[in-house]
């Protein structure tokens, strides 16, 4: 069989249920992170070719040099590993927003590994892959897989995955122009350190997948550095708490989206639309999936 000429590899991206940050750091200076994420359908595009040298390019374009992009910088990672040169054309069709807390980086990171690992025809459960993967990122692991997942250490690490929760409706908003980065969350964060969320019961719900008692405990501590960083976040959360069918609000990761589960479809893409239309955020009706990377051979 003639080897593809390209390949095309969905990224999606994430939400997360549990964030907690602990005080401490670790001896790489990392603080230890727990989080449980779930992928939803929110996802960008990436076609990868071979070609004679390594090139990244983003639509729309990218302000800041292409080597300093986390596709790049994953497909650099897998020659070292693999001792091959990445000779490929990667364009990425975005449509998750940067820094929203929504792991476009690490998605995209994640969707080059899985398209070089095709291509290459190199088993994704080779250890060196997860070495690979936590070299770009700490969210990268998750977006190799899919399910939603328990990880620790510096939320690099996978603990235990769970029974996806297909189907469940999200409405995600954030402000419409500019985002937090991590780096700044958690310079605010070590400035003024939050209580950990309770995890017990949100692993306890996850296992035994009792809706109710998952979005009950959904929790983020990072979200007060979010907000303080950019207020409009904490304007739309409280938006996003008093509209119908919603079960749960809270922000991802170190913001700037927040997403809200909802009792059906109808009520994200209300939530969506009105966000949008009648304050002018940036929004997108959402469901929660159980897919990581998915390709497609062109």
């Amino acid at each position: 069989m003639d080897a593809p000429s390209f390949i095309m590899v969905t990224a999606p991206a994430k939400i997360n249920l549990y964030l907690g940050v602990h005080p401490h750091k670790d001896e790489r200076g990392y603080h230890r992170v727990d989080t449980v994420m779930t992928a939803i359908d929110l996802a960008d595009t990436l076609a990868i070719a071979p070609a004679d040298e390594l090139m990244v390019r983003t639509v729309p374009e990218a302000g800041f040099p292409m080597e300093e992009n986390t596709a790049y910088r994953a497909a650099v990672a897998m020659g070292e590993a693999f001792g091959r040169e990445p000779r490929f054309t990667i364009l990425i069709d975005k449509h998750i927003p940067i820094k929203s807390g929504l792991g476009g980086p690490s998605t995209d990171a994640a969707a080059t590994i899985k398209g070089i690992c095709h291509l290459w025809k190199i088993d994704p459960a080779d250890e060196r892959i997860d070495r690979v993967a936590r070299s770009i990122g700490a969210d990268v692991p998750f977006f190799l897989y899919g399910p939603p997942a328990y990880f620790t250490g510096a939320g690099d690490v996978m603990r235990e995955v769970f029974r996806p929760l297909t189907g469940t409706p999200v409405a995600l908003v954030k402000p419409l122009d500019g985002g937090v980065s991590t780096g700044e969350a958690y310079a605010h964060f070590d400035a003024d350190p939050q209580d950990l969320p309770e995890l017990d019961p949100m692993l306890a719900a996850m296992r035994e997948h009792d809706e109710a008692s998952i979005f009950a405990h959904i929790g983020n501590n990072l979200a007060s550095a979010a907000c303080a960083l950019m207020p409009e976040i904490g304007t739309i959360v409280a938006w996003m708490r008093e509209q119908p069918g919603v079960r749960a609000v809270e922000v991802s990761g170190s913001g700037a989206s927040v997403f809200a589960v909802c009792d059906t479809q109808m009520a994200a893409e209300a939530i969506a639309l009105s966000a949008l239309n009648e304050h002018g955020w940036w929004a997108q009706a959402a469901k929660m999936e159980k897919s990581g990377p998915n390709i497609v051979v062109g």
